[in-house]
């Protein structure tokens, strides 16, 4: 691969992880809106932006295409119903500060889709691949111990995208174009709950300051702009090296948790993510010694 491709790479890719890991202080912000308003602005924004880069990039066509093809567009119907409580359940982790519950979710994602990958596509497992995941369920069982309850939070994020991302590696619609048609099949139904919002007065947008409505309409930035970072990284770079870089994320939001959020991290929380961690490590370094030949 070319040396130049592959640092742009690594920048879009450090760019895209280092704007999702510190999203969290964007949700913060609009913590006082409701979550279900929030995530319906998200959409109805994203539509606007996303509307302007298809006819940029000239993808109409495409997105015609998908809409007119039964099973693709049943599986993104699939894939934007994982979308959107993805979406709800990160902004009302945030909001009831479980910033710290949900970055356990995305660290242990990878290793859901491993085991979603071995269920539902017939993928072989490695033996250091069972080990990792092994160590990872025994993490979150322990964190489950400890709270006298599973991390709903953390189990559904990682669920829900690991699901997410079974569904799109099977639609046959590139990223832009696979956002924009869940975006527009999402976009009626906010639209309708923004309006019933409206007429019953319920409202948070134009009705409390010109801040919070800014900060609504950046939804569709805050959505759109790592994803096409991230399609641009995916493009240049090797799934190793993508693998690495998903670390960011999680690791930012952990920290913001603790230590801007205010959250704590117990002793529980300790064993807990020790445990995910090594199964990420052991993981990692498999998945680069198999990308290597090794």
């Amino acid at each position: 691969m070319d040396r130049a491709a592959a640092r742009t790479g690594v920048v879009f890719g450090l760019a895209a992880y280092v704007w999702w890991g510190l999203v969290p202080i964007y949700f913060k912000a609009v913590a006082h809106v409701p979550a279900m308003e929030v995530l319906a602005h998200r959409i109805i924004w994203s539509i606007v932006l996303l509307a302007v880069l298809m006819r940029v990039y000239g993808r109409w066509a495409a997105a015609l295409a998908v809409l007119r093809d039964r099973g693709t567009l049943l599986t993104l119907c699939g894939s934007t119903t994982l979308l959107a409580c993805n979406w709800f359940t990160f902004i009302w982790a945030v909001a009831n500060d479980q910033l710290r519950e949900a970055s356990l979710g995305y660290f242990i994602n990878p290793l859901v889709s491993v085991m979603l990958g071995f269920v539902f596509l017939g993928e072989r497992l490695r033996r250091w691949q069972m080990v990792s995941v092994a160590l990872a369920a025994v993490g979150v069982l322990f964190l489950a111990y400890s709270y006298g309850r599973p991390p709903w939070v953390a189990l559904i994020l990682a669920g829900s995208f690991g699901l997410y991302g079974l569904l799109r590696k099977t639609a046959r619609a590139d990223s832009l174009v696979g956002l924009s048609v869940e975006t527009m099949i999402l976009g009626p139904i906010a639209a309708a709950y923004l309006g019933y919002l409206l007429v019953t007065g319920h409202a948070v947008f134009g009705s409390l300051s010109l801040g919070t409505d800014g900060l609504l309409a950046l939804g569709g930035v805050i959505t759109a702009v790592p994803l096409l970072w991230f399609a641009n990284a995916a493009r240049r770079l090797r799934l190793a090296t993508m693998g690495f870089l998903q670390y960011v994320a999680p690791s930012l939001q952990l920290t913001l948790a603790v230590v801007a959020f205010g959250e704590a991290f117990t002793r529980a929380h300790g064993v807990s993510f020790g445990l995910i961690w090594a199964a990420l490590a052991i993981y990692s370094v498999d998945t680069f010694r198999a990308s290597r030949g090794k």
